[in-house]
This record gives C-alpha cells, sequence and structure tokens, in this order.
C-alpha cells in the first residue's frame, strides 16, 4: 500500500529567522495521525536565515541526521565537534544519554537549507556520537546511494536502529527500483523536484509512507533529490 502524504498537509512554523515545515508533530503542530512512521519521529524541512541558527540546547536518547540542500550549516556539540556541512554532507549525532549542541547558518548571504531528521535509537543511554560523511552529485545520480544504516555500509554514516536511509538525483529517464524485505516499511520524501513513486507523480515536499509491498520504482524525475528511509 501507497499512502501519499502531501506537502500541503505538513505543520508549518514561521519564526522570521527559521521557516521549517514539520513532516510528523513537532513544537506546536500536533496531529495525532502524524506521530511518526516506525522509528522515524522528524522530518523538519529548516530554512535558516543568514546570521541565524538554533542557540545551544540539549538532546537525550535520538539518532539526529542534518542533510544539507542550499548553503553551509555550522556545527559545535559537548562532546567537542565542530564542522560546517555543505550540500552532499551527511551529519549524524547521538544523543545518547545526553548532548548540547548548536547549529547556525554557515552562509552569510544566503539562506542554508537543510532537513533536520530524527529516529529513535533502539538503545536509550548510549554514548553520545558523532560522525559525517560527504556524498558527491555523481555518487547519488540516477541510484539510491545508502548514506545511514546500522553497520556503517557502502561507507554511510553509522546508526543505532535497524533503519536505512538512502539519497538519489533522478532526472529524466534515471530510474530506480528498491527490494522491501518482508515487515519493513518505506517512507520516501521528495526533497526537492518531481517524480514518480511506484507510478504516482510526488513534488517538492510530498512524501509516501509504504507498507506490505516488496519494491518500489522511482521514475520520470524532474531535477529530483529524494531520500527512502527503510525503516521496521
Amino acid at each position: 500500500m501507497v499512502e501519499i502524504r502531501p506537502a500541503a498537509g505538513r505543520g508549518h512554523a514561521d519564526h522570521g529567522w527559521l521557516n521549517s515545515f514539520h513532516s510528523f508533530s513537532f513544537g506546536s503542530y500536533h496531529d495525532a495521525t502524524r506521530m511518526g512512521f516506525g522509528p522515524l519521529r522528524v522530518i523538519n524541512d529548516d530554512r535558516i536565515a543568514p546570521g541565524s541558527g538554533f542557540g545551544t540546547h540539549g538532546h537525550r536518547d535520538m539518532e539526529i541526521i542534518s542533510y544539507v540542500l542550499e548553503g553551509a550549516l555550522a556545527h559545535q556539540d559537548s562532546m567537542g565537534n565542530g564542522s560546517v556541512i555543505r550540500p552532499g554532507d551527511v551529519q549524524r549525532m547521538s544523543a545518547g544519554r545526553g548532548v548540547m549542541h548548536s547549529e547556525f547558518n554557515h552562509d552569510k548571504a544566503g539562506q542554508t537549507h537543510f532537513l533536520q531528521i530524527w529516529i529513535e535509537p533502539s538503545e536509550r543511554g548510549i554514548d553520545p556520537g558523532y560522525e559525517e560523511r560527504h556524498f558527491d552529485a555523481a555518487a547519488r545520480r540516477g541510484r539510491l546511494a545508502l548514506i545511514a544504516s546500522p553497520d556503517g555500509a557502502q561507507a554511510s554514516v553509522r546508526l543505532h536502529q535497524d533503519a536505512r536511509l538512502f539519497a538519489g538525483l533522478f532526472d529524466d529517464d534515471e530510474s530506480a527500483e528498491l527490494v522491501i524485505a518482508p515487515g519493513r516499511r518505506l517512507y520516501v520524501h521528495v526533497c526537492r523536484g518531481s517524480l514518480r513513486v511506484d507510478g504516482q507523480r510526488l513534488a517538492t515536499g510530498d512524501a509516501a509512507a509504504i507498507t506490505d509491498q516488496t519494491r518500489i520504482a522511482l521514475s520520470a524525475g524532474h531535477q529530483a533529490e529524494v531520500l527512502v528511509f527503510d525503516l521496521p
């Protein structure tokens, strides 16, 4: 079964310095039917104005992934990590038993556009951790590249959950298929552009929640950038 979740159905918060769309309940946006999908708890589509960002704050027991679409995101945390991530970079922070961090727009001239993703870990109270990897456009062009996994396969960042995250770029006749193992579910999120998911056209911000299927096909992309979550 493929359930289409239109972009227009997402929650929205405009704080001036931050314009954010929420795929699942977050902050002041609450929808009892959109509390998450398996262990996938948050997909926030965030645009941060120049000179702005999230000041130092804390998290516990969450796998937090940042995926930059435009601009540059500056990260600092209480583990001593500090970096700037840009398009193609994937950052994973395991909050574990507690971590403090900040995220700011490092681009002085324009906005930074990124996806903030939270996945619930399979174990609570683990040591906090940090990791980042770069996946250039060629690695994602016309295919689904593994960018996060429980075992760090294919140079992906390592998650403390039996979940896998794929990223792909699709145009014209480029296509990909993904086999779905028994008992697994998929969540497809279109970051930008448009493409067909099993023949159904999805545009920027749209998503598809997929259950009880053995495979999906992505095709007919138009400047499409897509994330696919393989979840228990």
